[in-house]
């Protein structure tokens, strides 16, 4: 039987905990969500100002970040070099922008998370740090 960890409700409270008080410090207005490795939602923040499309934005960030087991915009450069569009994989909550990261623990990807109402480097940062909490 194989086993594979999992990341746990409370180390996704450790994240959006984290990230809340980052974006509360700094007065942005994001979403943040931490997903399982199979990309399904464990937790969701939404600070105040954040645009509305942000919330699923955030949330298909992380689900691609899990399911393909590398930064989401990784997984949109790979799309665009090989000429490949990301609606060829018939699953349209993949996104090619950078936000969703993966969070690797002993060498699994064990979930994600997605950022999602800032500037595309700002979310990348945001959504690094939050999955370097858990794999620390």
């Amino acid at each position: 039987m194989r086993r594979h960890p999992e990341i746990s409700h409370h180390d996704a409270r450790v994240v959006v905990d984290a990230l809340a008080a980052r974006l509360d410090t700094d007065g942005l207005g994001a979403a943040v969500a931490v997903v399982d490795s199979h990309g399904e939602l464990v937790a969701l923040l939404r600070t105040d100002g954040c645009p509305l499309p942000s919330i699923t934005i955030a949330m298909n960030k992380a689900y691609t970040a899990a399911r393909q087991r590398m930064p989401s915009a990784s997984v949109g450069a790979e799309s665009r070099e090989a000429g490949f569009p990301m609606t060829n994989f018939g699953e349209l909550r993949y996104v090619t922008w950078g936000g969703g990261v993966p969070i690797v623990v002993d060498g699994e990807v064990i979930g994600a998370v997605g950022v999602s109402g800032l500037p595309e480097p700002v979310d990348i940062e945001l959504a690094e740090m939050g999955a370097a909490l858990v794999t620390n």
